[in-house]
């Protein structure tokens, strides 16, 4: 949404018809300015639209409906459809263009101001008149692309701002001055493709809404006295989007399959309801960067992962210069799954992974190394003792160091001093907002900003996930409110009343993502252990989720992902071309097929395993293309390709992981005393599963910090995207117990940290 004279906004919309035309009247909160689109109605394929570049005022606008109607009083006059709060877009499928609708919305918070809404309620509306309709208009194929749209239900998860730009960041607000179409051109906006056509045409934004997916909370709090309203906002990515087991990994353009960025949001309460201060902190969450598959099986509550060898990391290395660009370094992974289990699953993903990082470290320079964190969640969770809590917010506290977060100062000014221009963000370092009763523009001015990014992943970046990103929101919290000087210290205690207002925060967005992509809501054994509550009841909770994700899983998420295809454009309907349900999964579409999916969701045919529990390296398959790597005019200067007979690496002849059973073991190892103090059982291990060689290269293992005798038990019902399964009870975790030395260890863990940030490489707990 561009703003129109003196920076307003059109914000609400009466559509009329006649049998030729839609007439869309809109204005402005104040009733000022008003303005009038006609869509023609006899085309009966195509779309033309025109815009009237007059404002009127809303007489002279009362006086040109009333010359309408008369002038089509022969034919039916003119005719109110619906009040709306904006165009999120228009679609053809087979036969005419529909128009979609925001007709009901719902105001969920400010930021800076600026008013932020969930759609309410949407509607499809055909464009062209009925006398003109396509025989095709009334075929069964497009009514059924109709129903697939429309099942995407823009109620629920859906926000949009008419004067902020809500898709970005408020750092990346504030630092880059690109308002309008570009905005609508980010990975965020999920009405991208919809609204392409109206914006193309008119070369504005004006009647457009921008809408992001995923979460939006906001509420005020208090600490130590003092009102405060935080703000958490999780954005989805709608490059490679879909549901659980039909978007895994990462594709070949360097996106990841559950791609979400989540920003938490810090200001004081003021009556003026401006600020003088904010505070922003984002990280981001995300598949495991590697081509890996699992397919959906009604058979087998856990389908067998499938990994393709991507021999020089291409796809993996695109990601992170992705990650470069849009955050800036330090990136620091954080990776959630197991190290060790009876079947190996999760830890086969977790070796390549470590391998793919080594790879892409080898070609950069040491202050753009990616910073490799392994803490093996679940065991850690089912240890005696050990507060997993405790220990992810000190690794939180640890990597807010590195990184930092945004704290900037707001002043306001008399608008006509003020920088002026056009959008929500005027300049670099401006976020206007115009308040009619005073003319006052609020402009920002950052003390401090944010250098890099945490990035978490477990195996469905659901759960585990949500727990981290939880302990990261705390420390941060903490330090925060510190620099708003609204409280004394600069961390927050995991039993203060604050912490508990902020788990439900960040209890509901998990809640909120695992429903979009998992099927259901997320499980939260460690934050109904940290509340303290029944635990037969938390089990039984767990298992109903896990059946009900299941259940999504295995009937629901094929029609889910098809919708979402049509929804953004991935497919486009065409005439004598196969019908999107008479296709194959969704995996296994080639790339840039007309008819069919588009580049953003294209996948090359994997064999998959008939065994369970195992991964199935496909070999036939050669690497990406060089040109992937080409059309990023930045990649070679964020992470630059190293020569492959520089590196030693598997050939493409030889087993990309070759893994032998992992016998139990409950030998007690030594704490490190060094930088590669380990045993050599510990080597062989990690040898077989895949890890480079340690004594060539920066890795740092602390895996043996957490483990006083490490038991390769399995939970008898386990599921990856689980931190504990409920299924495990009477469980005897005697094996599990902590020992004095390790928690020595625990307690230098500190001086670890840093010596992994100067050195680089990898950190394993």
């Amino acid at each position: 949404m561009e703003a129109m004279a003196g920076d307003k906004f059109l914000q609400k919309f009466r559509l009329y018809e006649t049998r030729s035309k839609f007439y869309l009247i809109g204005r402005d909160k104040t009733r000022t300015l008003w303005r009038v689109l006609k869509i023609d109605r006899m085309e009966p394929t195509e779309l033309e639209i025109e815009e009237d570049h007059t404002s009127y005022t809303e007489n002279e606008c009362q006086e040109l409906l009333w010359r309408i109607h008369e002038g089509n009083r022969l034919t039916g006059g003119l005719k109110f459809v619906t009040k709306c709060y904006g165009i999120v877009g228009f679609i053809k499928f087979l036969g005419p263009y529909y128009m979609v609708l925001i007709t009901r919305r719902r105001k969920v918070g400010t930021i800076c101001s600026h008013e932020i809404y969930s759609v309410g309620k949407s509607e499809l509306i055909a464009i062209p008149s009925p006398i003109v309709w396509p025989n095709v208009a009334y075929s069964r194929d497009e009514n059924r692309y109709k129903r697939l749209l429309c099942s995407v239900d823009l109620s629920k998860d859906f926000f949009f701002s008419y004067s902020y730009n809500i898709m970005r960041s408020l750092q990346k607000n504030i630092t880059d001055k690109n308002t309008g179409q570009v905005v609508y051109e980010t990975m965020f906006v999920w009405n991208e493709f919809l609204s392409r056509a109206i914006r193309n045409h008119l070369k504005n934004t004006t009647w457009t809404v921008a809408l992001i997916h995923g979460f939006f909370k906001q509420s005020k709090l208090s600490v130590a006295g003092k009102e405060f309203w935080l703000t958490l906002i999780a954005r989805r990515s709608r490059h490679f989007a879909g549901t659980r087991f039909l978007k895994r990994g990462v594709n070949e353009k360097g996106r990841v399959a559950n791609d979400v960025e989540t920003e938490q949001i810090v200001f004081e309460d003021t009556p003026d309801e401006i600020p003088h201060q904010i505070s922003s902190v984002v990280q981001h969450r995300g598949s495991i960067p590697l081509i890996w598959f699992q397919e959906t099986s009604r058979l087998n509550i856990r389908p067998d992962i499938i990994l393709k060898p991507d021999v020089d990391y291409k796809t993996t290395r695109l990601h992170f210069e992705n990650l470069a660009l849009r955050y800036g370094n330090p990136i620091i992974i954080l990776n959630l799954i197991k190290t060790r289990e009876k079947k190996p699953r999760e830890s086969l993903l977790r070796a390549e992974f470590a391998k793919a990082i080594h790879y892409i470290n080898k070609g950069l320079p040491d202050d753009k190394r990616l910073k490799f964190l392994h803490m093996d969640l679940s065991k850690l969770s089912r240890r005696k003792g050990t507060n997993v809590l405790s220990l992810l917010n000190k690794v939180a506290s640890d990597v807010l160091d590195l990184t930092d977060f945004l704290h900037c100062e707001i002043t306001t000014s008399k608008y006509e001093d003020a920088s002026s221009g056009q959008g929500a963000v005027a300049n670099s370092g401006d976020i206007e907002n115009i308040q009619d009763q005073n003319l006052c523009a609020t402009k920002l001015v950052p003390l401090l900003l944010q250098k890099g990014v945490l990035r978490t992943n477990c195996i469905d970046c659901l759960d585990r996930t949500n727990v981290a990103q939880f302990a990261y929101g705390l420390a941060a919290l903490g330090r925060q409110l510190h620099v708003l000087q609204l409280n004394e210290t600069p961390t927050i205690e995991l039993h203060a009343p604050l912490a508990d207002d902020l788990m439900d925060f960040y209890e509901r967005m998990g809640d909120t993502l695992a429903i979009q992509y998992g099927g259901s809501a997320a499980h939260n054994k460690i934050f109904c252990e940290q509340r303290g509550q029944w635990k037969a009841a938390t089990q039984s909770q767990e298992f109903l989720r896990t059946l009900q994700r299941y259940y999504s899983n295995a009937y629901t998420d094929p029609e889910k992902q098809d919708s979402i295809n049509v929804f953004l454009g991935h497919f486009q309907p065409q005439e004598g071309k196969p019908a999107l349900w008479k296709l194959d999964s969704d995996q296994h579409y080639n790339i840039g097929r007309q008819g069919t999916l588009t580049e953003e969701t294209g996948r090359s045919f994997i064999k998959r395993s008939l065994s369970d529990g195992n991964i199935l390296c496909d070999n036939t398959g050669g690497p990406v293309s060089d040109c992937n790597v080409g059309k990023n005019n930045t990649s070679s200067e964020l992470l630059p390709m190293q020569p492959l007979e520089d590196i030693r690496e598997p050939s493409d002849s030889a087993p990309e992981i070759s893994i032998e059973p992992n016998p139990c073991s409950s030998t007690n190892y030594s704490t490190l005393s060094g930088r590669h103090s380990i045993s050599e059982e510990r080597q062989n291990y990690l040898r077989r599963l895949g890890y480079p060689e340690l004594h060539s290269s920066n890795f740092l293992d602390l895996d043996l910090l957490s483990s006083s005798g490490n038991s390769c038990e399995e939970e008898i019902y386990e599921r990856s995207s689980l931190i504990n399964s409920p299924m495990d009870v009477g469980r005897d975790d005697t094996d599990l117990s902590r020992s004095s030395s390790q928690m020595s260890d625990i307690r230098d863990y500190s001086d670890r940290f840093a010596h992994w940030v100067d050195g680089g490489g990898m950190l394993c707990y």
